[in-house]
This record gives structure tokens, sequence and C-alpha cells, in this order.
């Protein structure tokens, strides 16, 4: 049996995202996301102008007229939302939690492929793979996603953005869209990601709190470092501390976006306290200028 919060959750976030998707997203998803290439469609009596390169010699030689192939674009793309859900998703100090960003971000996403008659699957992970969902397009499909993306608690507590990965290039023997819908609180990933980015269309989208960066006075916390594992108890109510802490976490930020672009990973920056619709759209845009 499903909560009742968490259908209502759904259904909000059906409604909030499906003027996004028709007046925003939907045009820009078509126009950036490409087919996988042109395929046959017919043939047709050749035409002043037409691309004699066109010309289908086998059917001109049967007609004694010339004809030309038709081809038009294989639009179908499979779409997956690679989503973490790890127990960092469960925070937020404003409107909402990480998790519950990622699941409205996840519902304009799908409901962009679906509108473009894309299909669309679901991989949820922790430090291992929670949930998969085969690539499927229809509304009720999509709405079984957020479903997911909001009402699926980990077994696990840690990240392992790599576990993700390699099951994903397990499952997707085509190329695919890949959406990375995560915080990156992780480490020793980079490699799986290159290989994943050399195969697939990659796309990150880093979820953030800003908490996470200017720490408040939360007085004396227990803090897990995520590189060795060690954990250690640290006084949130002192002044020096915290900025302390600021400054570790700013450049670990940086170091994170060097390696971005070192891998031509693009990843899109969305905060709980700021509406994601501008990082989406600036992205759409300058992607579309790439093309």
């Amino acid at each position: 049996m499903i909560p009742k919060e968490i259908l209502k959750k759904v259904r909000q976030i059906e409604i909030r995202t499906k003027g996004l998707v028709n007046d925003l997203f939907g045009g820009e998803y078509h126009s950036i996301f490409k087919g996988r290439g042109m395929t046959f469609s017919e043939v047709r009596e050749y035409s002043p102008g037409d691309d004699i390169r066109m010309i289908d010699w086998n059917v001109t030689a049967r007609s004694n007229a010339p004809f030309i192939k038709i081809f038009e674009e294989e639009r179908e793309l499979t779409v997956y939302l690679l989503v973490d859900i790890s127990r960092s998703g469960h925070f937020g100090t404003t409107n909402q939690f990480k998790s519950e960003l990622a699941a409205e971000i996840a519902a304009v996403l799908g409901f962009s492929a679906i509108k473009n008659k894309d299909k669309v699957g679901l991989i949820l992970f922790s430090d291992h793979v929670e949930k998969y969902i085969i690539p499927k397009k229809n509304k009720s499909h999509i709405l079984r996603v957020v479903k997911e993306v909001l009402s699926n608690e980990p077994q696990a507590r840690e990240t392992s953005i790599k576990a993700g990965l390699d099951f994903l290039m397990n499952v997707a023997k085509r190329k695919s869209v890949v959406f990375l819908i995560s915080d990156f609180i992780d480490t020793n990933f980079w490699k799986s990601l290159k290989l994943a980015n050399r195969k697939h269309d990659m796309i990150g989208l880093r979820i953030s709190d800003p908490a996470e960066e200017n720490i408040p006075n939360l007085g004396l916390v227990k803090i897990k470092d995520s590189e060795t594992q060690s954990e250690f108890w640290a006084d949130m109510s002192s002044i020096k501390h915290r900025e302390i802490l600021s400054k570790n976490i700013k450049e670990k930020w940086t170091d994170f976006e060097t390696m971005c672009i070192s891998n031509q990973f693009d990843v899109i920056n969305v905060k709980t306290n700021r509406d994601y619709v501008e990082p989406l759209m600036n992205y759409f845009n300058k992607r579309e200028k790439r093309i």
C-alpha cells in the first residue's frame, strides 16, 4: 500500500511540472537530444533540385524514371534517470529535502522524454543498485518513476556512484541519454564515469543545500570524511571550526568541477533554496548553441 502522503506528493509534482514541460522543456529537450540517426522511409519520383546521391537506382531501373530515397530521423531515444537515493538526500534546511527536489527534476525530464516519444528507465542506487525499472514511454510509467524516487527507502546509508554507473553499462546496450542526479558526495567513481560518458550522452545534476557550504551553528556533531571514511566530532558552535569546514568543502567542490571539465562531463548545479528552472534552461540553451 502506497502511503497517502506519497501519492499526494506525486500528484503535486505532476501538477507543478506539467506546465513546465508543455511551455518550456518539451521543445528545448527535442532540439538538443537527437535520435540515433536517419532511417529509410520511402521513395518518391525525382524532382529538379533533389540530391542525385539519393537516387534509388534499383527502383529507377524498374520504373524507367528516376526515384529518390527519403530518410527521416530515427527519433526515439532511451533516457535513463540514474538517481542517488542514499541517506544524504534526506537533508534540507529550506523548502524541501534534496530527495524531493530530485524527484521533481526526474518528473520534468521524464515527462519531457515521453512528450517526445522517448522511453524512460530508472536506476536507483545507494552503495548498490536498489531498484531498476526498465525503460517505457507512457504517463503512468513516469508517475511510477516519481513515486519510486520519493518513496524508496535505501537499504544502505552510503553512496557509490560507481555501482550505479557500472549497472548502467550492463543494462544499456545502445547509446542512451543519461541524467545522473546526485549530490555527488562520493569518491572513486571517475573511471566508471569516464567509460559511461564515452558510450552515452551523460548529464549530471548536482543537488545541494546552502547549509552544506555555509555551515550553520549545529552544536556538537559527528562528521564522516568521505575519502578516509573516518569519523570525528566537530564543534559547530565555533565560528572558526565552521569557517575551516566551509573552506574544505568549497575546495572539494572546486576539485570536482575541475574533474568535470577534464572529463568533458556536463553538470547542472541546482539548490534546494532556488528555482531549478533557470539552471536547466541555461544548460539547454548553451547546449543547443554547441550543436
